[in-house]
């Protein structure tokens, strides 16, 4: 999760302003770039659907977590637009395959040793982003855009290697209680998988816009040190707090814990729009990383609870998808800056949360 996720993919957020300004890359292929990132994630996850064994194959987390590492080291070999394309395209694909992986195993292994075990699987993500974080920062006076994408592949290559032997699993868990299904519908579809699906859906759009511009966003308003901190910080509340949601699941229901992480976090993307300043600034990433990695580990234990085929890629996927829209959706918004775009996001959140609400708790298991 840290080497993949963290690293291959975040690290991208903090070596930005580098890139502007010492590789002479444009605004626009910054964007576009991101785009190709998320484009590439957005295809991993929908291999793990159309291959199912890829979703459990070791084979293929190695040779994603190989993929991350080089597609990292070989950004500094050249000022190509689109070799960089290709090069995040292809970081985008192996991060979410890797994901997927890792996710399944996290899941099936655990299920039965408890979920906060699970969730401080997912805060790997979260170290991955604050040890990035701090590497940027330690660059930030005197350091190269060179040396910024060799540092996240050094370590991106340090955490795969304990990730390497990873026991993935060869078959799916069976869930916790029969599905239940909707009434008259032709195909199988458990109740609740809907709402949930369209919930994690809005998510994905809206993580994706804040996670893109928060930083610039805060960099408007405040010193020049505050946008990266707050990244790092971002991370380091990251890294608990899917195990800290996870363990309020064994005593609330899942779907009201997703319902009240997804409102925490649109309060915290609203912040630095509506009040500004250096305290919303570190509020709002403590906010935003406190709960990012909670939704999607509440999100796709629920998906996996209440019997839903191939939750974690499908979940996975919808969420890919929304990412991909994301920065296109408010893109008319920024001709004024990013504070109308922070307002969108946390607005889609909101909506995600009251879309949560809809999943009853008697449509899935009670809390392991």
């Amino acid at each position: 999760m840290a080497a993949a996720m963290g690293v291959g993919r975040f690290a991208y957020t903090p070596i930005l302003p580098l890139m502007h300004t010492q590789a002479g890359m444009s605004p626009q292929l910054g964007s576009a770039l991101a785009t190709a990132n998320y484009a590439g994630y957005l295809a991993g996850a929908l291999a793990g659907i159309a291959v199912p064994t890829l979703a459990r194959s070791r084979t293929a987390l190695r040779l994603s977590l190989v993929l991350v590492t080089v597609t990292l080291a070989a950004m500094p070999f050249t000022r190509d637009g689109s070799i960089w394309f290709t090069l995040r395209l292809v970081a985008g694909a192996a991060s979410a395959l890797a994901f997927v992986v890792a996710a399944n195993a996290l899941i099936t292994a655990l299920r039965n040793r408890g979920q906060h075990l699970v969730g401080w699987g997912f805060g790997g993500v979260g170290a991955g982003i604050a040890l990035s974080g701090a590497l940027m920062l330690a660059l930030h006076d005197g350091g190269t855009w060179r040396q910024a994408w060799w540092l996240a592949a050094a370590l991106s290559l340090v955490l795969t290697i304990p990730a390497w032997h990873l026991p993935t699993g060869t078959t799916t868990a069976t869930p916790a209680v029969k599905p239940r299904v909707v009434e008259g519908a032709d195909h199988t579809i458990p109740r609740g998988y809907v709402p949930l699906l369209a919930a994690y859906s809005l998510e994905g759009i809206g993580y994706i816009i804040a996670g893109t511009f928060l930083v610039v966003a805060i960099d408007q308003s405040a010193p020049t040190w505050v946008g990266t901190s707050a990244w790092v910080l971002a991370g380091l509340a990251a890294l608990p707090s899917a195990a800290l949601w996870a363990a309020l699941a064994r005593r609330r229901s899942r779907p009201m814990l997703l319902t009240t992480a997804l409102a925490v976090q649109a309060v915290g993307i609203a912040l630095p729009a509506l009040v500004g300043g250096v305290g919303a600034a570190l509020a709002s990433a403590a906010l935003f990383g406190g709960t990012f990695l909670g939704i999607a580990t509440l999100a796709l234990a629920i998906g996996a609870q209440i019997g839903a085929p191939r939750a974690v890629a499908v979940l996975t996927a919808a969420y890919a998808a929304g990412q991909l829209a994301g920065p296109l959706l408010v893109t008319p918004l920024l001709h004024t800056g990013y504070h109308q775009a922070l307002i969108a996001a946390a607005a889609l959140v909101a909506l995600a949360a009251v879309t949560a609400a809809l999943i009853r708790p008697d449509q899935e298991s009670k809390p392991s």
